[in-house]
């Protein structure tokens, strides 16, 4: 897990016999900008060997914070710094603790769509459509209810999925369901529970991970962690946790300016986002982003792990019993 505090951007162009190409590349450091530059130009350097060898790659860098980082670190704003775990700001103008080793998941209490029901549903219907059409020897009857079909299979699918969902005792009930079906068969891990807006939020306390084990995979797995989570643990080797409201949860409808609030803002439109954060912090004070609920397990907390437990409950404000979660 890399979080720099600082950042630079190189720039180097090729000229040749009527063919030009320039390369753009960042460069990162948690000790000056200098050193942020002098990576830059290594692998801006490198970057146009490659491209004039004739392999496809980005002229340009995307300049994109978490979710969309790909080969680049975090691109967030740092707040803090404890040991190895670090607190962030994400897009949003959010909290968010980073750290590599201890292993947190939320898990959404919405069902995600899939079109798999849908499908199956018209391919039903489209049978029926044929056969009846057949059976009245008509090709309008046919394709009449095959274009009813198309509009019938979503909304039967969607009954269907919510039938299904409710007869297992809803939505909560099926992800409390998953985790404690994965702890009867891993009776030495141990997971902290919380309570979020959309869901669940578990710690696992019996050990620190790396996000890319096996072990982690299937464990997300077992319990439906948000993909895109899951990707984002894996490129950037480490996992994250959110520990203040999402904005719109507190009445604030406005982005965080300057739009996009990727890392860094220029000196000159640091005012505009200072604005918008001063009002942020104000609101989000009330509020916590998860409530703990309960230790579930074999028990065990690893003494590696009773600092970022602290950490996380303490910004997270997971014991304010009164705040409302945003």
């Amino acid at each position: 897990m890399i979080v720099p505090d600082h950042w630079a951007e190189a720039r180097k162009q090729y000229r040749s016999s009527g063919r030009q190409v320039t390369v753009r590349r960042y460069g990162w450091s948690t000790v000056s900008e200098a050193d942020a530059l002098a990576m830059a130009e290594t692998r801006v350097d490198e970057a146009l060997r490659r491209v004039l060898a004739g392999e496809k790659l980005y002229k340009r860098e995307p300049k994109v914070a978490y979710n969309g980082a790909t080969g680049v670190p975090i691109r967030e704003e740092v707040l803090a710094r404890h040991g190895e775990e670090v607190i962030t700001r994400n897009s949003y103008g959010a909290h968010c603790l980073n750290t590599p080793n201890a292993l947190f998941a939320d898990i959404d209490f919405a069902q995600p769509k899939s079109a798999k029901p849908a499908l199956i549903a018209f391919a039903i219907l489209a049978a029926i459509s044929a056969m009846v059409g057949a059976s009245l020897k008509s090709w309008s009857i046919t394709l009449g209810m095959l274009g009813a079909s198309l509009f019938a299979a979503g909304m039967l699918s969607a009954l269907v999925v919510r039938l299904v969902v409710a007869a297992r005792g809803g939505p909560e009930r099926i992800a409390r369901g998953r985790i404690d079906d994965f702890l009867s068969g891993n009776p030495t891990w141990n997971l902290r529970l919380y309570r979020t807006p959309a869901g669940y939020r578990i710690l696992a306390t019996h050990q620190p991970f790396e996000a890319t084990e096996t072990k982690v995979q299937n464990f997300f797995a077992a319990v439906s962690t948000d993909p895109v989570y899951v990707r984002m643990c894996i490129n950037q080797r480490c996992f994250r946790a959110r520990l203040t409201a999402k904005p719109w949860r507190i009445g604030i409808s406005a982005h965080m300016r300057p739009r996009p609030g990727v890392w860094p803002v220029s000196a000159e439109r640091m005012a505009l986002r200072s604005e918008w954060i001063a009002e942020y912090e104000a609101r989000a004070a009330a509020f916590s982003a998860c409530r703990f609920v309960e230790s579930i397990g074999s028990g065990i907390i690893h003494e590696s792990l009773q600092a970022v437990i602290e950490l996380h409950d303490h910004e997270s404000r997971a014991h304010v019993a009164e705040a409302t979660l945003a």
